[in-house]
């Protein structure tokens, strides 16, 4: 399994139930769109850091974009 698509369902995932855009997001994150898009898409490898960020954007725990259940039956 390939992490960062693991993690970009889940961050796209937790993005749309908080009804959020991705503008909304890089700016909760003091970050550029562009960088919220490609984690979003698993074509970037985001940093302890940035997974800490992107958490508080979305007010979700760490392990949240981890979840395996959601990604094998949503994002396969």
């Amino acid at each position: 399994m390939d992490v960062r698509k693991l993690v970009g369902c889940n961050v796209h995932r937790y993005r749309k139930a908080a009804d959020l855009s991705q503008e909304e997001v890089a700016a909760r994150m003091g970050v550029d769109r562009a960088h919220v898009g490609l984690i979003e898409r698993g074509e970037q490898n985001a940093t302890l850091l940035t997974i800490w960020s992107l958490c508080e954007a979305l007010n979700v725990r760490p392990q949240a974009l981890f979840d395996e259940d959601y990604y094998r039956a949503h994002c396969q």
